[in-house]
C-alpha cells in the first residue's frame, strides 16, 4: 500500500521546515509521498520547498490563495497513493500518529479512520474554539444519527479513489463537513483513533474563525437533505 500525505501550506515558513522534517521522519508501515500544495503563499515558503530534497516530496504551487479546500483539491488530483490522509503544516497535528490511523486499515477492520484530538487546557486554542468544535460535531450526530467524536479533526485518511468519488466543491475550511457529510451520506462510518492535539493561538497564525462553524452547520444540512448518488 502507498500512502499520500497531503500538506495543504499558506504563508506557513515559521513552521514548515519542521513540519516537513518531522512528517518525513516517521517510520511510516508502508511507502508513501509528501505532497505538499503551496497555496500562494507571499512570504518565504515556496523557497522553503524549492530547497528541500527528499525524493518522496512533491511541491506544487498555486499562483494565488484559493483556501485549504482548493489546496487538498489539487494534492488529490496529482497523489498517486492508494490511500491519503491530510496533515496541515502549522506542527498542531504529530505526524506519528499517522501510523496509528493505518492500523485498522492494514488489518482490515476499518476504510476510513479519523484521528480523535484530545482536548485539554494545555493543548487547546480557547474554550469557544472547543465548545464550537463540539457544537459541529454534535449537530453532525443528529443529523445523521451517528456518534463521532470529533468532525473538524485534519486527520482524515481514507482511499484515494473514495475521496476523488466525493467530489468536495468547498474551497476553503468547510470541506472539513462535506467530507463527512458526503461519507455519512454514503452509509461510511468513520473508525476514530485517539491522537495528540497541540493548538497555536491566534498570534501564531490561526486561521479558523466563528464564521468556518457556521459555513460548517449549514454544508452538514445542505449534504443531508440531499440524496447519495446512485453508484455511492
Amino acid at each position: 500500500m502507498k500512502l499520500s500525505i497531503l500538506m495543504p501550506v499558506y504563508n506557513e515558513e515559521a513552521r514548515l521546515p519542521d513540519a516537513l522534517k518531522q512528517a518525513l521522519a516517521v517510520d511510516y508501515p508502508c511507502e508513501i509521498e509528501l505532497v505538499v500544495v503551496d497555496d500562494g503563499s507571499q512570504d518565504g515558503t515556496g523557497q522553503i520547498l524549492a530547497a528541500a530534497d527528499d525524493p518522496r516530496l512533491r511541491p506544487i504551487t498555486h499562483p494565488r490563495n484559493q483556501g485549504k479546500g482548493a489546496a487538498i483539491k489539487t494534492a488529490v488530483a496529482e497523489a498517486t497513493g492508494d490511500y491519503m490522509v491530510i496533515l496541515d503544516a502549522d506542527l498542531e497535528y504529530d505526524p506519528n500518529d499517522i501510523p496509528r490511523l493505518l492500523d485498522p486499515v492494514l488489518d482490515g477492520r476499518a476504510e476510513v479512520v479519523y484521528g480523535n484530538r484530545t482536548f485539554g487546557s494545555h493543548s487547546s486554542f480557547s474554550f469557544w474554539y472547543v465548545m464550537g468544535n463540539k457544537a459541529v460535531t454534535t449537530a453532525a450526530n443528529m443529523m445523521y444519527n451517528c456518534y463521532l467524536g470529533d468532525l473538524e479533526t485534519c486527520f482524515k485518511l481514507m482511499p484515494l479513489a473514495l475521496y476523488r468519488s466525493l467530489d468536495v466543491k468547498s474551497k476553503g475550511f468547510g470541506m472539513e463537513a462535506e467530507v463527512t457529510g458526503k461519507l455519512l451520506r454514503r452509509k461510511h462510518r468513520p473508525f476514530e483513533v485517539p491522537i495528540s492535539y497541540a493548538a497555536r493561538t491566534r498570534e501564531e497564525g490561526k486561521k479558523i474563525t466563528w464564521k468556518d462553524g457556521v459555513e460548517a452547520l449549514w454544508i452538514l444540512f445542505k449534504e443531508r437533505i440531499r440524496k447519495p448518488p446512485a453508484n455511492a
